[in-house]
């Protein structure tokens, strides 16, 4: 790993005693002011209420997060990418496994051979939310994405929350794809999962299979990702494209055995049964919001990040949409099975062969997803570590490779240790909310982005849109939990619906806009990304009670750390920047650069 201490924040302090952890120093992991002694960090945790104040709605800056905080990482990541590289990024990102599970649950459960209409509703939904993070990624072309847009936006106590959830997610749900990787390469050489597991009976039952070939691909992928972004990135359209034409064989031969007949009754379940079907199906579409992240490192993102999320998308909405409607020709509704529906499918029609097919397209999948997920997991971390919420070591870019190594080895760590024990039942249940509600969040940061620039907004259009937004969240928060409680009630959205109407047509009436994108921007603004509010937040009126138990119950680690650490070593590192900034600037008045 990179080792090294950078200067925001920190200076030289004490008599030079460098305590070594591993193979860092103290001043690697906690180089701040606040910790260079134990009387520094009591004298600190006494100012936690001023601090706290400071730092809870204090807003980044876009020049700031282009340039002092990248000059934190010693080197510049390296310019490599084009929409190419994205396109097959953002679609290996987002195509895993998840079509060959939650196509059968949607069909057999809620929507029949409607699915494909679900499929369509909730891929314009995910389409909202790709809008969003491009507009966003094109002015912020920076490592952190969503992280750095809530940043200046939000703030930087609602970035570090959403940021540590969504690290979180990535986390569980890399260590998940690990573990079903093991799964469907057992299926591959007609052997169960459990037989590719070590059994340890003296731990407890959902942490006794231990899995060795999770830990192995995953450092195999670490090891690409470390060594080079535009090898990576090579190496994910060779296989996604695999995965493309594996699926493209899928369909040819499951429409051989078509019967229009199993379309006769199209949507069994009603309406109700096809917006279900949109919640469940919702999770099929995440993943591009990782390749945000990969904007330092993108040649034109003008011009390439548009092209590569906003065509990446639509091209994953179409192949849904028809490996949906084969699967739904092939068997009736009633007979598609919930949890392999193409397996099962092929074998009712007499081609047990295509299991074989259906596995290795998975696996393909499973890779090109783990390759992203910790691609987008070491440049979240790295930013995280540029503002010095986490330790700024792990911020270091590879002098030669160009990749954020530290932080990429570090999250490999995370996802090894968990996929190593942990079962995909326990995997599965740990995933939460966090996706959602970091959309939620970039969706409300875009409004709040076009509409309120400090200095220039007048505090009656300031007012009027925080009235605004709190009545769009507000009734979206209203109307999902109206589904979540209501059976199969519609009263609730007489009221809940026109709210966010009225309010989403007050902003756009009475609220002067205050800022107009330089290079691409959302259009129909604010009603996109309203909409995207509202749908996102409508989702998760769908997830499980325990879901929001274990968002709050991280959420409160979160808050803890935060406290205790984070919140210190960012207002050092702040301060710092601040000092920084006004030396230059002054320096440069005296040298008559600035009148």
């Amino acid at each position: 790993m990179v080792s090294g201490t950078e200067d925001g924040g920190s200076g030289e302090h004490g008599n030079g005693i460098r305590k070594r952890v591993c193979m860092w120093s103290k001043q690697d992991l906690l180089p701040e002011e606040s910790f260079q002694s134990w009387g520094n960090y009591v004298k600190a945790l006494g100012s936690t209420k001023s601090r706290l104040k400071d730092r809870l709605l204090a807003r980044s800056l876009d020049h700031l997060e282009l340039q002092e905080m990248r000059s934190r990482s010693q080197h510049e990541m390296k310019k490599v990418l084009n929409w190419w590289d994205l396109i097959w990024f953002s679609i290996g990102a987002v195509m895993g496994a998840g079509i060959f599970v939650l196509t059968g649950e949607a069909i057999r459960n809620d929507a029949g051979p409607a699915v494909v209409i679900s499929y369509i509703i909730s891929g314009i939904s995910a389409l909202l939310s790709v809008l969003c993070y491009t507009e966003f990624a094109v002015e912020l072309p920076v490592a952190g994405g969503s992280f750095a847009y809530l940043r200046v936006e939000l703030g930087d106590f609602m970035a570090y929350i959403a940021a540590g959830n969504i690290l979180f997610e990535y986390i569980v749900g890399g260590a998940g794809v690990a573990r079903s990787w093991t799964s469907y390469f057992a299926t591959l050489c007609n052997h169960k999962p459990n037989d590719f597991r070590i059994t340890v009976s003296s731990l407890a039952e959902d942490y006794n299979h231990l899995d060795p070939i999770a830990i192995a691909i995953s450092i195999a992928v670490c090891v690409g990702a470390c060594l080079s972004i535009k090898g990576s990135s090579r190496f994910n359209s060779i296989t996604t494209i695999l995965h493309i034409i594996i699926l493209i064989f899928i369909v040819a031969a499951g429409l051989t055995k078509a019967n229009h007949a199993n379309f006769e009754t199209f949507m069994p379940f009603g309406i109700e049964g096809v917006l279900k079907a949109s919640a469940l199906l919702f999770f099929a579409y995440l993943g591009f919001d990782g390749v945000a992240t990969l904007g330092e490192e993108v040649k034109n993102p003008g011009r390439d990040i548009p092209i590569g999320l906003i065509g990446s998308m639509s091209i994953v909405i179409v192949i849904y949409c028809i490996l949906a409607a084969t699967v739904s020709l092939m068997q009736p509704y009633t007979q598609v099975d919930a949890d392999a529906p193409f397996t099962v499918a092929f074998q009712a029609v007499g081609m047990n062969w295509a299991k074989y097919i259906v596995a290795f397209g998975a696996l393909k999948g499973m890779t090109t997803v783990l390759l992203a997920n910790i691609i987008g997991q070491a440049r979240y971390f790295t930013h995280i570590a540029r503002t010095h919420m986490a330790p700024p070591v792990l911020a270091v870019i590879n002098e030669k490779t160009g990749t954020p190594m530290n932080g990429t080895i570090i999250m490999t760590v995370a996802n090894s240790i968990v996929a190593f024990f942990t079962s995909l039942d326990v995997l599965a249940n740990l995933l939460s909310i966090s996706t959602l509600f970091i959309f939620s969040l970039v969706a409300v940061a875009l409004i709040v982005r076009r509409y309120y620039v400090t200095g220039e907004t007048s505090d009656a259009d300031r007012k009027k849109l925080a009235v605004f937004l709190a009545l769009i969240i507000g009734s979206s928060i209203c109307s999902a939990a109206y589904w979540a409680l209501s059976n199969n009630g519609w009263v609730g959205y007489i009221v809940t619906v026109p709210v966010w109407f009225l309010a989403t047509l007050g902003l756009k009436l009475t609220v002067k806009e205050a800022r107009k994108p330089k290079m691409w921007g959302v259009p129909l603004v604010p009603w996109l990304p309203s909409a995207c509010i509202a749908i996102n937040v409508f989702i998760m009126g769908s997830i499980d009670r325990q879901s929001f138990v274990r968002f709050s119950l991280w959420t409160l680690v979160l808050l803890v750390y935060y406290i205790f650490v984070a919140l210190h070593a960012s207002y050092d590192a702040a301060k710092e920047t601040e000092r920084q900034l006004q030396a230059t600037q002054g320096t440069n008045i005296e040298a008559g650069i600035v009148n």
